[in-house]
């Protein structure tokens, strides 16, 4: 660790004090940060299109960004131990700011492979605003640790929501500059990551991690992949209901990524034929700043339809129950994919229908999430959960690669059938362990714990 250990174990009242300056730093820095990350989903999808010409290519920039979030957590996680919490959020705060400064590059060079390293390189930030999180509670007392962790959960929506709807103002100002206007927002996302990185070098002095274990090695440090993935499919083969909360997260996050990564390029096209160019090949039709602006809203939308509702998402699960509150999220799920696909000409569904299918990601996510959690012995929660972020990663990088071919087989309406029908199997899955319960619970001895619950090692 790079910081002393004098001001270890602090006195509860000084301990406090730290953590609201914690706290705050965190909150302002990812709120700086998280604008950066709405205009890379919204923008490069766009920029592939117009790249290659097709929309087959159109998930790649998402891909890359969920595939270098999903592989860099784990170093960052390492770099954290090492040298604490403020050196790895810089350092992937400063690595996104070069994915910026590509992305800003890319129209004007005119170069796929520049548009994909810049996205993998914005994917590594994402990493990093997620690992924020987690040092919201390294200080964090046990009956404020959800509260605060909350509060740096609404910061990062602060930003993603501020972002997308900075790509009209962001594409006037690449203009007056000479740039293309789809440089332009990039300049507004490297200046809140460059600001983020000012805001945690100030800010996380001590650092927050460094205070709690710069005398205590961390178990598992050093490798903790493996035994992770080893013990998370174990533990998948041998627990029904385990098996059933990890696929409802990815399967959301399949279908959640794969529709709003496509969404960008659908209204687009819509665009392009509202504008006469129906004669014309779409993917070469350049968006007008009004279809950028109506993008970045709906995105914006979307994002908000994720996270602005999670605390009442956890109350309703737990007062209606785990695999209820799935079953919600599914059947919202449906109703944004039939609103989205079936009013897929007109851009007032496709919004509508984004924005419930943030709703229901957050439905099945947030609910998946407790049922893993109390689905497993408490010993045996860490390689599950593990495992279950990284399937997560998986379902978004195949969702974005995956729903660009399909955009360009079979349209906007086919890819959210298509996922329709993964919704409707994973749906059918959890009315089958419901029912599983039920008889387990009519069929168990009085006094015995209820199937699923919470169990002790």
């Amino acid at each position: 660790m790079t910081e002393t250990p004098a001001a270890e174990n602090p006195p509860p009242v000084l301990r406090r004090r730290q953590q609201r300056r914690v706290v705050t730093t965190l909150s302002l820095a990812q709120l700086l940060s998280g604008i950066g990350n709405g205009s890379g989903l919204a923008l490069g999808s766009l920029m592939a299109v117009e790249l290659t010409d097709s929309n087959a290519f159109a998930g790649a920039p998402t891909m890359a960004i969920s595939v270098a979030g999903a592989v860099t957590a784990l170093p960052l996680a390492g770099m954290a131990i090492r040298r604490g919490r403020r050196i790895a959020l810089s350092t992937g705060l400063l690595i996104a700011a070069l994915g910026a400064v590509g992305m800003a590059l890319t129209p004007v060079v005119g170069s796929l492979g520049l548009l994909l390293v810049s996205a993998a390189l914005l994917g590594v930030g994402n990493a990093a605003n997620l690992q924020a999180r987690f040092a919201a509670t390294d200080l964090a007392a046990p009956d404020s640790r959800a509260r605060d962790l909350g509060l740096v959960v609404w910061a990062i929506t602060i930003g993603a929501v501020a972002g997308p709807n900075l790509i009209g103002p962001g594409a006037a100002l690449g203009a007056r500059l000479g740039l293309p206007e789809m440089s332009g927002p990039f300049l507004f996302s490297l200046t809140g990551m460059l600001l983020s990185v000012v805001v945690l070098n100030i800010g996380l002095r001590p650092d927050p991690l460094s205070l709690v274990t710069a005398q205590r090695p961390v178990a598992g440090a050093q490798g903790p992949a493996p035994s992770a993935i080893r013990g998370g499919l174990a533990i998948l083969r041998a627990n029904p209901a385990a098996r059933l909360g990890v696929l409802t997260i990815t399967a959301a996050h399949l279908v959640m990524v794969a529709v709003m990564s496509m969404t960008p390029v659908h209204l687009k096209d819509l665009d392009a034929l509202a504008s006469g160019s129906a004669g014309a090949s779409m993917t070469g039709h350049h968006p007008s700043l009004d279809v950028l602006v109506l993008i970045g809203f709906t995105i914006s939308l979307h994002i908000a339809g994720m996270y602005a509702l999670s605390p009442l998402v956890g109350l309703l699960a737990d007062r209606r129950g785990r695999i209820a509150t799935m079953l919600i999220g599914d059947a919202v799920l449906v109703a944004a994919l039939l609103t989205a696909g079936l009013g897929a000409s007109h851009t007032l569904a496709v919004t509508t229908g984004l924005v419930l299918l943030g709703i229901g990601w957050s439905l099945a996510t947030i609910a998946g999430s407790a049922f893993v959690a109390e689905s497993v012995a408490a010993g045996h929660r860490v390689p599950i959960q593990g495992l279950s972020d990284a399937l997560m990663g998986v379902a978004g990088a195949l969702g974005a690669a995956g729903s660009g071919v399909v955009l360009a087989l079979i349209g906007f309406r086919g890819l959210g059938l298509g996922c329709l029908v993964v919704v409707l199997l994973v749906a059918a899955l959890a009315v089958r362990q419901e029912r599983r319960q039920v008889a387990d619970l009519h069929d168990a001895p009085v006094g015995s714990p209820a199937p699923g619950a919470d169990v002790p090692d």
